[in-house]
């Protein structure tokens, strides 16, 4: 009988309750505010997490540090070969399994990942147009993207989420229309402020849409009534007046919600990262590989967490970009 895993707090008294797992960090797009044109020098496989290695370190989080939701991420995870048997094999150890992606491959993989235990995703889609979506994107994608969508619906990975990133001069003209896109084919729309996590160091806070122009924009079109927010969800969420239907806003930047911060992150070779902007990571994957014992990967990952620090310092000028673009962290 397991006893009651200990939470991890960090000295700032929060509780960590959801891991993000990046399962690799290649991607099959080359969005112009992700990475350059020719892509990144990709991970060698032999520093990639194996499914084992994966499931151990889920497993550890779940049983012995209370860690509730996991959301697999990338680069793109639908690239990870056998990804149904590894969300099969997460969900047996306690995991409640979530997913983005950019949604090129789940039209063929939908109805396998429910199946295997996979219970939402979220779908990266920063415009409507096929022209500006192979503009964005450098990839003419987009109607498997649709289909996609389409089939995370049929599949009942339910809320499909929509998360858009509008940023000034690219795609900012279309918010109101991908609100319209979601609410008619029953999918969730949350829009994200854009963040200075690019391969190229090129974001611009002058073309960030800030949080409340999204709100101003979007209740300018529909009656918005605020939703009330529970525990450490990051989006702030509007409700269409007389519906059930809801807009999500995710203001990392301009009302960063650190404070009840309840993420960590592991990368796909392995290292754990305290926060989203954490300059430091801790090595997992080495004690995995040098025979740690289970008692001393938990000892790492709580000592980690206990340095996380207040915030992400974004809008101050210590402000240190992290070392890896975000394709390499995960989302």
């Amino acid at each position: 009988m397991h006893t009651a895993p200990s939470p991890l707090v960090d000295r700032f008294g929060r509780v960590h309750t959801d891991l993000r797992v990046s399962l690799t960090d290649r991607c099959n797009l080359r969005c112009t505010y992700c990475m350059p044109a020719e892509g990144l020098n990709w991970l060698p496989k032999a520093e990639v997490l194996t499914d084992e290695e994966i499931v151990r370190l889920v497993r550890i989080a779940v049983q012995q540090l209370g860690i509730g939701t996991v959301r697999l991420t990338g680069g793109e995870p639908l690239l990870r070969r056998g990804l149904p048997e590894l969300v099969g094999r997460l969900t047996e150890v306690g995991a409640e399994l979530s997913l983005t992606t950019n949604g090129i491959g789940l039209a063929r993989t939908a109805a396998a990942l429910k199946a295997a235990g996979l219970r939402r995703v979220n779908v990266s889609l920063d415009t409507l147009r096929p022209e500006r979506y192979l503009e964005i994107t450098r990839r003419d994608r987009i109607a498997d993207v649709f289909a996609g969508l389409a089939a995370a619906r049929e599949a009942g990975l339910a809320p499909v989420k929509v998360n858009a990133v509008p940023v000034r001069g690219v795609n900012e003209d279309e918010i109101v229309a991908l609100a319209e896109f979601a609410l008619e084919h029953g999918y969730r729309m949350r829009f994200i402020e854009s963040m200075p996590l690019d391969a190229q160091g090129a974001w611009d806070r002058s073309a960030m849409v800030t949080a409340d122009e999204l709100v101003a924009v979007l209740g300018a079109r529909w009656p918005l009534e605020p939703v009330r927010r529970e525990g450490s969800a990051p989006a702030e969420e509007w409700r269409i007046v007389g519906t059930e239907q809801v807009i999500g806003v995710i203001a990392s930047v301009t009302r960063p919600f650190c404070g009840t911060c309840d993420r960590v992150r592991l990368t796909a070779d392995g290292q754990l990262r305290n926060c989203l902007f954490a300059t430091e990571e801790s090595d997992l994957r080495a004690l995995l590989r040098g025979g740690a014992d289970d008692a001393e990967i938990e000892r790492a990952w709580r000592n980690t967490i206990a340095r996380k620090g207040p915030g992400h310092e974004i809008n101050s000028a210590e402000f240190v970009r992290p070392a890896r673009p975000m394709s390499a962290i995960g989302g």
